[in-house]
């Protein structure tokens, strides 16, 4: 049985204590868990949430057709009402709004005693909010082979002989005494090392881990809860939960060999007692094996997995009143470009008809009545377009390998842009100025087409280079991008803002142009592409309050998976 389909059947068993449960990917998997939960609540209500549904709908409140056929008020019964003590399933559950998955998670902690399902179509940096994925208990793929789902026991009716049987149930004792009487306590302080070393700091996550271990045992007809009710709920609850690499503990040295070799069983008695680290490494391991390779990846290099605050490689979000995601209406009057919320504006006139008719003659006709207090306007939320701005080095004796490195790190960003939503342009400067040679673009025929003869040599102008790069930063940030600078220098500038040659003004220059960078508030990192790592690139890197990065071999790969990694990761 996988353990998505396990999670499901004791979500279904438990859906109080657990919470609900996170499918990430479309699969058969997740299709099989669905088919499985809506079985399993058959006779209660399960209910599906749309994406933009508004706050009447699914808190409850005013029911406007109903209301306006019968003049005067009628109540409608809310989504979450609805589906108290049921199922409470949430398709496209990244895209939903702050507002709503506050709502949910208020109705959750109000006790409603539903289970909820989020299934999560989205990519690598799209996740549902974090009010909802810290509530529910299970964080799950979905995607697995047919093959291995078809050859899973999916027999909804052995979840329900197996609650008759009381093997389990959603009332059960998950308390600390009843976690195994041999060894209950030691079951505890495994899954809290566990949940420290990973940098899972939610106090519900390792309550739920708890709850998954004791109910785990009691599906497989054990009292006490065993190494496998561990590694299930290490690998379904508190791996993927995992916010940093677990450090690794030095070896012991070997113990001295001793005269006389105990019998084996007297041996393992011995190891058992005195290796009280045997069942955290076990976890450990069940939970290092639940993270995929790339989040463990980015684990190491001190980013949280899927952060549910969704990083986003399309720029910042940023209101608007024409496109994007739809938000709640708010009042306003129509004009400018903002759109009417007709069905808001109603929803707001109509509690108000009947004092507004006794205030009219008795003769006046029988006529909707807005006023202008009543209109409302439709709100959009949109992310804005990314923007990597390589700002090169191209002076000097290495500047054919500096712009050979600049021109394959843009080449790759290019291949990414499609999916990150992102653009990227070139600055080179070299001489006594600074050249924009690719202009913000996501074509890569273009880019190629351009970046064929990038020409080298001369001076080091790193004033007006970062002059430059600062100045279609601020552009392109007007224009409702959000641009990421990408500066490749040794730091060592040796024209001034004027076009003179002169190292100690150069450098002044730079200085100054740097401070100007930071108070502009882009983002930015400096990758220092000398031989060995210069104080003053890292001087620079500090004047612009942008990162600094040491990378004097670095090639193309290098380049662009480090400017990846800061602006899209949001690394620190």
């Amino acid at each position: 049985m996988t353990d998505t389909l396990t999670a499901a059947r004791l979500l279904a068993a438990a859906p109080a204590r657990l919470g609900g449960i996170w499918l990430r990917g479309a699969g058969p998997e997740r299709e099989a868990a669905l088919a499985l939960l809506t079985a399993a609540f058959d006779g209660r209500a399960v209910r599906r949430v749309p994406v933009h549904i508004d706050e009447e709908r699914l808190c409850g409140g005013l029911d406007v057709a109903a209301s306006l056929a019968a003049g005067h008020r009628i109540e409608q019964t809310g989504l979450l009402q609805e589906a108290a003590g049921g199922l409470l399933v949430v398709p496209m559950a990244e895209r939903m709004s702050a507002l709503v998955a506050g709502r949910i998670a208020q109705a959750m902690d109000a006790g409603a005693g539903f289970a909820l399902v989020l299934l999560d179509d989205g990519g690598e940096d799209e996740a549902p909010p974090v009010a909802l994925t810290e509530r529910v208990a299970f964080w799950c793929e979905g995607v697995v082979s047919t093959k291995s789902v078809e050859s899973q026991d999916n027999d909804p009716s052995r979840l329900s002989r197996a609650k008759s049987r009381d093997v389990i149930s959603d009332g059960c004792d998950t308390s600390l005494d009843t976690l195994g009487t041999n060894g209950g306590g030691k079951v505890v302080a495994s899954l809290a090392n566990l949940s420290l070393a990973l940098g899972v700091d939610s106090a519900r996550a390792l309550l739920f881990a708890l709850t998954a271990t004791r109910l785990h045992a009691q599906w497989n007809g054990r009292d006490d809860a065993t190494e496998d009710d561990l590694a299930f709920a290490a690998r379904a609850i508190l791996g993927p939960r995992a916010t940093r690499m677990p450090q690794q503990a030095e070896e012991p040295p070997p113990p001295p060999e001793a005269e006389d070799e105990p019998p084996p069983g007297d041996a393992e008695s011995e190891q058992e007692q005195h290796d009280p680290d045997a069942l955290d490494d076990l976890i450990l391991a069940a939970a290092l094996a639940s993270i995929p390779k790339d989040v463990l990846a980015r684990i190491g290099e001190g980013r949280s997995a899927r952060r549910a605050s969704g990083a986003g490689g399309a720029g910042r979000k940023r209101a608007s009143q024409l496109r994007g995601k739809p938000l709640g209406a708010r009042p306003g009057l129509p004009r400018g470009g903002a759109r009417l919320a007709l069905i808001d504006t109603l929803r707001a006139a109509v509690p108000w008809q009947e004092i507004r008719r006794q205030q009219e003659a008795a003769d006046a006709p029988k006529r909707l009545r807005i006023r202008k207090g009543d209109l409302r306007i439709r709100r959009f939320e949109e992310r804005a377009e990314a923007l990597t701005i390589f700002a090169v080095d191209a002076s000097g004796s290495s500047a054919l390998a500096r712009l050979a490195e600049a021109k394959g790190a843009v080449e790759l960003m290019l291949a990414q842009s499609y999916v990150k939503r992102a653009q990227v342009a070139l600055i080179a400067f070299r001489g006594t100025g600074a050249e924009l040679l690719l202009p913000p673009t996501r074509s890569l025929t273009r880019a190629k087409k351009v970046l064929g003869e990038l020409p080298g040599g001369g001076g080091t102008p790193l004033a007006l280079g970062l002059a430059a790069a600062s100045e279609l930063a601020e552009t392109q940030a007007a224009r409702g991008r959000t641009p990421f600078v990408a500066l490749l220098t040794d730091g060592k500038g040796n024209i001034d803002r004027q076009g003179q040659p002169g190292r100690a003004q150069a450098g002044e220059d730079a200085l100054a142009a740097a401070r100007r960078f930071a108070g502009s508030g882009t983002q930015g990192v400096v990758i220092d592409i000398s031989a060995r790592p210069q104080p003053e690139a890292a001087a620079i890197a500090a004047a612009m309050r942008a990162r600094y990065l040491a990378l004097p071999r670095a090639d193309a790969r290098g380049v662009e998976q480090a400017v990846s990694a800061l602006q899209f990761g949001k690394a620190s």
